[in-house]
């Protein structure tokens, strides 16, 4: 019997390699990105107050908690928003997820 952990995979924009990481229930995609030592932004501190950690997420989105209006209205401000687009500080993960995320560009200072 195998257990299974939720891990995020990592993937750059900037041809970094990816990086899969395990994440406890409870922990925000933005939480594991810094525990990790994996750059992104974050300008509010993780409080849906700004669009600087805004992400891609290529897979297990649908696992995720609902997006709210006011994230809404963020990756609204965010630069060049898509359909898959999540504020990592919202992205709270629970147990046996599979996240595939990428890291947009950061050379931006963000909302």
């Amino acid at each position: 019997m195998s257990v299974s952990a939720t891990t995020i995979t990592f993937q750059f924009s900037d041809g970094q390699p990816a990086q899969t990481h395990v994440a406890a229930a409870g922990e925000s995609v933005l939480d594991v990105a810094l525990n990790n030592g994996i750059q992104l932004q974050h300008n509010c501190g993780g409080v849906c107050g700004c669009s600087t950690c805004h992400v891609y997420i290529n897979a297990g989105g649908d696992d995720l908690p609902e997006i709210s209006d006011k994230e809404e209205d963020f990756i609204d401000r965010a630069e060049n928003p898509r359909i898959n687009s999540r504020l990592a500080c919202q992205c709270v993960v629970d147990k046996d997820m599979q996240l595939v995320v990428t890291i947009p560009p950061q050379h931006f200072l963000g909302h």
